[in-house]
């Protein structure tokens, strides 16, 4: 018998919050992704808040970024390791208020929490590890399109989402005009970034030469590459956080009782190997991977003409927001969104200490701005 993945939802666990949807489409044997590959059939694990109206159109779509999952909110508890990472700000009477709006909240294409990723079994019974398919920003709107017309949902009243899941939201706004009435785009640009790229590539390099790694094909091995993924999150961590914070809080201190000067740590770097055990405890190294991958093929304007024209295409309200410390995604970034959409929209700016961490952290100004896009 095989051994599972830890850290990865599987059939048989406690589902959770979570809810389930199978999508199966017949195109060539599958759905067909960008990349050329196939999926012969899609589960989608998502969670819902509130009720939907008569209407079905106050539907509110949340997309979450890299590591996030389908629990946007509600406590720690059986089927879910971590609270909402967006508490607080989803809920009754709260900015995205669940006695007005049915909200839901899927886990991408590519992830490792419910929906089909590299840890799923395929039709062979096997998980895909190294065969699963390369997988663009694109082809998870589309699953999450499907997912949308299996709960009737023709069109959103708003599309929100940050990081990752702000390219989902664009990619609704450009793809699906249509079907996006209003949208809070947060932390992202239009394409990504050589810097953008050249970052998220070293963390892939440094999953892919963990030993443990076996070419994606790790599961039932009895070993995974937690070493390898705990590098990819600290070098990731670096770039969500601020030189300024990362002195303020730390400086030149040393960890406990421990002497740099002897083999032992400075406090930055205890920090870094905790967020990086932490997060190898809870995720799959090979959705790392994928989904890292996809961000580096977050291009919109990718057989659109271009950027610019892409964006013209757009016909939701659009509401811009980046973080004023953000050093991996800069606010000139959002500020070419701003100038890019039609009929040019103001840029808010959150004021952070925390970097690109801001739009998880800063709960009381990114409520604002979701506040006012949805009155």
């Amino acid at each position: 018998m095989t051994q599972e993945p830890p850290g990865v939802w599987l059939p048989g666990l406690d589902p959770g919050r979570r809810q389930f949807i199978q999508l199966s489409e017949e195109v060539n044997g599958g759905f067909a992704l960008e990349g050329g590959g196939l999926l012969p059939e899609i589960t989608v694990a998502y969670e819902t808040w509130g009720t939907p109206n008569a209407e079905r159109s106050n539907g509110v779509l949340v997309l979450h970024a890299l590591t996030g999952d389908s629990h946007a909110a509600g406590p720690v508890a059986p089927g879910h390791a971590t609270s909402g990472w967006w508490d607080g700000l989803i809920g009754p009477g709260a900015a995205i208020d669940t006695d007005r709006y049915f909200v839901v909240c899927p886990n991408v294409l590519g992830g490792c929490q419910g929906t089909t990723g590299p840890s799923s079994r395929g039709p062979d019974g096997a998980h895909y590890g190294s065969q699963f398919p390369l997988i663009t920003i694109r082809d998870q709107v589309g699953v999450e399109v499907a997912l949308a017309d299996q709960l009737g949902i023709a069109r959103w009243a708003c599309v929100i989402g940050g990081s990752m899941g702000g390219m989902r939201v664009l990619e609704w706004c450009v793809g699906h005009p249509e079907r996006v009435r209003r949208a809070v785009v947060l932390a992202v640009g239009a394409a990504a970034t050589a810097d953008q790229i050249a970052l998220c590539s070293l963390q892939i390099r440094a999953i892919r030469q963990d030993a443990a790694f076996a070419g994606g094909d790790y599961y039932g091995t009895g070993a995974r590459p937690v070493d390898g993924l705990a590098i990819a999150r600290g070098i990731g961590q670096v770039s969500y956080r601020t030189a300024a914070e990362f002195e303020s809080r730390f400086g030149r201190q040393v960890q406990a009782e421990e002497d740099p000067l002897k083999g032992g740590r400075y406090a930055v770097e205890s920090y870094l190997q905790h967020h990086g055990d932490k997060l190898a405890e809870r995720f799959d190294a090979n959705s790392y991977v994928v989904l890292s991958e996809a961000m580096n093929h977050h291009d919109v304007g990718r057989g659109r003409g271009g950027i610019e024209r892409a964006l013209g295409l757009v016909r939701a309200e659009v509401t811009v927001a980046g973080i004023g410390s953000d050093r991996l995604y800069p606010l000139g970034l959002q500020h070419e969104l701003g100038r890019l959409l039609p009929g040019g929209r103001p840029v808010t700016v959150v004021e952070s200490r925390f970097g690109h961490d801001g739009f998880l952290l800063e709960i009381e100004q990114i409520g604002e701005i979701v506040a006012t896009c949805l009155a």
